[in-house]
């Protein structure tokens, strides 16, 4: 008995030393709570968006600018807010994945909170000169919404991805919105092209997020946190994430037939189909970290490839 004491005091301390010399610096906290393999989740309708304004002519260099900004700081800014709403909440108490700031104490709740509300409000300031500048007053309204369902997501008394709802929300804003709104502001009019091809987007924006409740599945049941995946069980989830993958090329199928410079779009099925395959069979977190990863850069280059098949329409006429 007496032999065992020293080993179980002794475990917690070198674990303790050992974090404290992994201990990244105080920018490079800040850097992954901003959690910069999400960020292709917004470039990719924007880009969708931008290409569909140049197909028709209409493209604005400093206006795709500005909504991938606008685009790109609400993705941070939801990225701080979870940290910090499921920080204080002690959900991440239960995390097995990356450090997160709140939860490790190693920056203040306020400091993250904080770090949200500039993001947010920057993408605020951005939305307004856009607003501004094209005199497109309505998305006013639509831009005030994006911003509650970025603090909501998980703050607030009842958060909407505690019901099993983020994939909806995600699906929605870093889809058609995210790319009909680029394309809005262009063309001065709604744009069917950017409608479909942001629910392209929004669709592997939905399996980011489905892939990384995967991974979180049983500790955010412990936690409470009803997520779709939690909802869905092991076996749904993997079912749900396939169809988010797959459901993109779905939609691609009228624009290769009306719009021939879009094929290279199918590229893109060399990431979906090892993906659906990694996830289906996953049996650790270091599976699933690839899978969100590669899901992010794989909704990335589908984005850009079908941004760029829509510009070259404008060159073939």
């Amino acid at each position: 008995m007496a032999s065992k004491k020293p080993v179980k005091k002794n475990q917690p301390n070198k674990a303790n030393k050992s974090s404290k010399t992994r201990q990244p610096s105080k920018l490079g906290l800040w850097v992954a709570g901003a959690r910069l393999r999400t960020l292709p989740l917004a470039v990719a309708p924007v880009a969708i968006g931008a290409g569909a304004a140049a197909g028709v002519q209409a493209f604005d260099l400093w206006l795709s600018v500005a909504a991938l900004s606008v685009a790109l700081l609400l993705q941070i800014g939801v990225n701080y807010a979870n940290d910090y709403s499921d920080g204080v909440r002690g959900t991440d108490d239960f995390r097995v994945g990356p450090t997160r700031l709140t939860a490790s104490k190693l920056v203040p709740a306020s400091a993250v909170k904080r770090a949200a509300f500039i993001s947010l409000g920057l993408a605020a300031a951005i939305g307004l000169v856009i607003v501004l500048v094209t005199q497109s007053w309505a998305l006013l309204a639509l831009g005030a919404v994006a911003i509650v369902a970025a603090w909501f997501y998980t703050g607030g008394k009842r958060p909407y991805g505690y019901a099993g709802l983020g994939e909806v929300v995600v699906f929605v804003f870093f889809g058609p919105v995210a790319a009909a709104g680029t394309a809005y502001i262009q063309i001065g009019a709604l744009d069917n092209n950017s409608l479909v091809g942001g629910a392209a987007a929004g669709f592997w924006a939905a399996a980011v997020l489905m892939v990384n409740n995967i991974r979180d599945r049983e500790q955010d049941a412990l936690a409470g946190k009803r997520t779709l995946a939690v909802k869905l069980g092991a076996r749904g989830s993997k079912i749900a994430y396939a169809l988010l993958v797959l459901l993109p090329f779905a939609l691609l199928v009228p624009f290769t037939m009306l719009y021939p410079a879009t094929w290279a779009t199918w590229l893109t099925l060399l990431f979906a189909l090892p993906l659906v395959l990694i996830v289906s069979t996953a049996k650790t977190v270091g599976e699933l970290l690839l899978a969100l990863k590669l899901t992010s850069y794989g909704a990335l280059a589908y984005g850009i490839l079908l941004g760029l098949g829509l510009y070259r329409i404008s060159n073939l006429f």
